[in-house]
């Protein structure tokens, strides 16, 4: 018996070289931004530029290198509600860290 190719499954996500290249050198050219901006003291704003900076790279390995963008819809709902409960962290600690000195208790 000939095993035949079930014509509903999908068909698997292929990209074009030049799309994953384009992709490269964005990452390459973040990795350079992010170092350029190491040297300049921009005071408060250096945590926050590295930070953005990171997520538009991250943003970029996840969509073309995980394959998410081609994906069907469940993937970005899992990883989205991911994404979520880590801002849900984040923001009880730092509910948590600037509240420790309302008690005027010191340690607690």
């Amino acid at each position: 018996m000939a095993h035949t190719q079930d014509s509903a499954a999908p068909a698997p996500h292929v990209m074009p070289v030049s799309t994953y290249l384009l992709v490269f050198l964005a990452l390459m050219g973040g990795t350079a931004l992010t170092v350029a901006a190491a040297y300049v003291d921009l005071g408060w704003a250096n945590n926050a530029v590295a930070l953005a900076i990171a997520i538009a790279k991250s943003t970029l390995v996840v969509l073309y290198f995980m394959h998410v963008k081609e994906n069907t819809r469940l993937i970005p709902a899992v990883i989205f509600s991911g994404l979520f409960m880590l801002l849900i962290l984040f923001v009880n600690l730092l509910a948590d860290y600037g509240t420790r000195g309302w008690l005027g208790v010191e340690g607690r």
